[in-house]
């Protein structure tokens, strides 16, 4: 069971690492078995007080970052994570089913966004492509 704060780490021979943040314990579930199928070392935290902390010692490749997640919000920790140096150059997605997510995530500089609900197939094509971007770099 994932518990708030909780992190949850699958590590297997793949260099790929995400990181998903998300207050939704059934979200985070689905995506650590999603993305270990597809070969990732998955980390999933339920709040994002900590957030530069957190990818600084993960170091993913790729961040999705829930819009209503507990204590700062999504919003904010995208605005920390574009705003540090450190960790400014990670593809970081917003994921909500808010209306305004596409407004949203132009504002705070995220590299995009995903609606929820989503389709799987899409969804994972969207990350995998990310991935690929960044470790093309």
């Amino acid at each position: 069971m994932i518990e708030t704060r909780e992190i949850k780490n699958t590590q297997n021979n793949s260099d790929k690492r995400i990181l998903v943040y998300d207050d939704n314990i059934e979200i985070l579930r689905m995506c650590q078995i999603l993305f270990t199928k597809y070969h990732y070392q998955v980390k999933t935290i339920s709040r994002c007080e900590d957030v530069i902390n957190d990818v600084k010692n993960f170091k993913p490749h790729f961040i999705l970052m829930d819009l209503w997640i507990p204590e700062i919000g999504g919003e904010k920790a995208v605005e920390l994570l574009k705003g540090n140096s450190m960790t400014n150059f990670i593809p970081v997605f917003l994921f909500s089913a808010n209306s305004d997510i596409r407004e949203i995530s132009k504002r705070v500089n995220a590299d995009g966004y995903i609606s929820k609900p989503f389709n799987i197939k899409e969804f994972i094509e969207t990350i995998e492509n990310q991935v690929r971007i960044y470790k093309d770099k």
